[in-house]
């Protein structure tokens, strides 16, 4: 009788064993999938604005005039003109456009602007002997600069949001000049004289959103102004004649354009990140 009571527990035990093993088994709920933070990246189109202070600072040259120059009865004068300097500085702001390129920490890119400037020099007179025709005009020197523009490259690093940058490219722009000859015309009141050359700066810039940046920028610009080549000035060589351009073969009346722009820039950048 006790093997047969034994033999019934053992067998009830056993299904109950193995009843619980059929059972499902408990596990604990999946994690919530969170979305990951997009990582900020420069790359991208942007547009904006700016506006800043620019300060000009033009050293002019001299040329000599050598006897013969002039006709009669003025053949025989002779003596240097002398191109003073000029300074002003302005208010200068426009509006810029460009792409940049993130690949690991650097940020490469390309960027053209167009301001216009208010940077009004203080002429220096330009100086000659008193032998010269009374009607002669020296040639225009730079003046001031009423805009400009300027295609660069820019190449920087990137600390997440923040952007440190060096740039530099072509730039132009137009100053007036006092006394211009295109080879045909002359303009003796003042003129936009168009010219180009060089520009190089630095800057730094910050995300404050994914869209929005901001910055600060400093270029130094340099505009070639020796278009007007031999040309010194200009007189009438008789009562009742044309006026006469004034060439002085070999010289180089070098009158470059060179000032500094401090400005503040925002853009908005294209893309959600």
């Amino acid at each position: 009788m006790k093997k047969l009571l034994l033999a019934s527990v053992a067998l009830f035990g056993f299904a109950g064993v193995a009843s619980a093993a059929d059972l499902p088994v408990r596990t604990a709920p999946p994690a919530p999938i969170v979305a990951a933070v997009p990582i900020f990246t420069w790359t991208g189109f942007y547009v904006g604005v700016n506006a800043g202070y620019g300060w000009q600072d033009n050293n002019q040259n001299s040329v000599f005039v050598p006897a013969g120059t002039f006709a009669a009865p003025f053949a025989g004068a002779s003596g240097v003109v002398a191109f003073g300097d000029e300074s002003g500085d302005g208010f200068v702001g426009g509006g810029q456009i460009g792409y940049n390129y993130q690949f690991g920490s650097f940020v490469a890119g390309v960027e053209a602007d167009l301001q216009w400037a208010d940077l009004g020099a203080d002429r220096g007179l330009a100086t000659f002997p008193g032998t010269f025709p009374p009607s002669f005009v020296a040639a225009g020197t730079a003046g001031g600069i009423d805009w400009f523009g300027t295609v660069r490259a820019r190449l920087g690093v990137a600390f997440d949001r923040a952007l440190i940058y060096a740039t530099g490219g072509f730039a132009y722009g137009g100053g007036d000049t006092n006394d211009e000859f295109n080879g045909i015309f002359f303009n003796n009141n003042g003129n936009n004289d168009v010219r180009t050359g060089w520009v190089l700066g630095a800057g730094m810039e910050y995300a404050f959103t994914n869209n929005l940046t901001a910055g600060i920028e400093g270029l130094w610009v340099n505009l070639n102004g020796d278009n007007n080549g031999t040309f010194v000035g200009s007189y009438v060589p008789a009562a009742g004649a044309d006026r006469t351009a004034v060439f002085v073969p070999g010289a180089d009346n070098d009158d470059d354009a060179d000032f500094f722009v401090a400005r503040a820039k925002l853009n908005f950048k294209f893309g959600t990140y």
